[in-house]
């Protein structure tokens, strides 16, 4: 491959350098460059690199491929620093959580004969820098690769080779696909993790719920402790598609909250199933994608199995419960009794 050079030595970019090192790639000289000094060295020092450039120019002179690895906002400064010193002929990929925005403004300041072929990574840790990287953070993950229309076919398969090298599943979408996934199954879960913790610290009793917390409130909540700068980063620069499946999340929140208060115990157990059944299908066998253009109604994996096995389950838990509602109601009956006698 000759030089690559990874711009931004974060958790990232060094689990990038640790993972194409371990693949041991033939004729290839790793080069990194971060604006922070202390955390370049650390880089270096654990093997993510094998040389560290002292200037963005010196990284990227003659160099075949690019890695930008910074956070978003920073993306299209680099862009604007290396475009004079970029060879033609040249691959500009980066890992940007999103990517409308950094495929235009690889658009308006890369020079012609350059190739810019957008990636994600979809991997991480609420740990950041260099000191968390590890070269298996890929493994098995999808890595999103998304292209503009008009781009080198060698140049996608660059990027795609990049992904197989760190072990990880290309997973080929367009800038506008991949926001409106993103918000959906990462931006809007690293929003509601924050919104959780926050509702939690900032109730009278959060003593008490410090206190009582347990797996669950510490799983739901594992994203708030990642590092803030890419939050709001990928609030700045994905806003329309978060807000719109946030609404959505809301909805869902609120179709729970209306069945908690109706409590209608059949339709609440039926909602409570067959989301377990759905989301154990998915982690076991996830529906596969259908080549573009093939219209697929997909099945729910729950609705024949429950509408089969939930008749039977329920009467037996109908049964339990509606008497433990009755019984509940006739204690009420009883206060209330005593309440008018007093």
């Amino acid at each position: 491959m000759g030089k690559l050079a990874i711009i931004g030595l974060g958790l990232i970019g060094s689990s990038m350098g640790l993972a194409l090192r371990r693949a041991e790639p033939v004729n290839t000289e790793i080069v990194g460059f971060d604006k922070d000094a202390d955390i370049g060295a650390v880089a270096f020092q654990m093997g993510a690199v094998q040389r560290l450039a002292p200037t963005l120019r010196d990284a990227v002179a003659d160099a075949t491929m690019i890695i930008v690895a910074t956070p978003i906002i920073s993306i299209r400064g680099v862009f604007e620093k290396i475009a004079p010193h970029l060879q033609k002929g040249a691959v500009v990929t980066d890992t940007a959580s999103t990517k409308a925005d950094v495929m235009r403004w690889a658009r308006d300041t890369l020079p012609p004969g350059v190739h810019f072929v957008g990636g994600h990574p979809m991997a991480g840790k609420e740990q950041a820098g260099p000191g968390a990287a590890e070269p298996s953070l890929f493994d098995g993950r999808p890595y999103c690769i998304v292209s503009s229309g008009d781009v080198m076919p060698g140049a996608v398969s660059a990027v795609e080779n990049l992904a197989k090298a760190v072990e990880a599943e290309p997973f080929f979408l367009d800038a506008e696909e991949h926001d409106s996934y993103a918000a959906a199954i990462s931006h809007v879960p690293l929003i509601a993790s924050i919104g959780l913790f926050n509702l939690a610290r900032s109730s009278i009793a959060w003593r008490e719920l410090a206190n009582m917390a347990g797996p669950g409130f510490r799983d739901l909540t594992r994203l708030a402790s990642g590092e803030p700068g890419m939050a709001h980063d990928i609030c700045l620069t994905n806003r329309e598609n978060i807000l719109h499946w946030i609404n959505r999340y809301i909805g869902e929140l609120q179709r729970l909250a209306d069945q908690v208060e109706q409590g209608e115990p059949q339709a609440l157990y039926r909602i409570l199933a067959e989301t377990q059944m759905e989301r154990d299908n998915f982690l076991v066998s996830p529906p596969k994608r259908e080549p573009e253009g093939k219209d697929v109604d997909l099945p729910n994996a729950g609705e024949a199995f429950m509408d089969s096995m939930i008749g039977g389950y329920w009467r037996n838990r109908a049964t339990e419960m509606t008497s433990a509602l009755e019984e509940r109601a006739k204690a009420r009956s009883r206060e209330e009794r005593l309440r008018r006698r007093d």
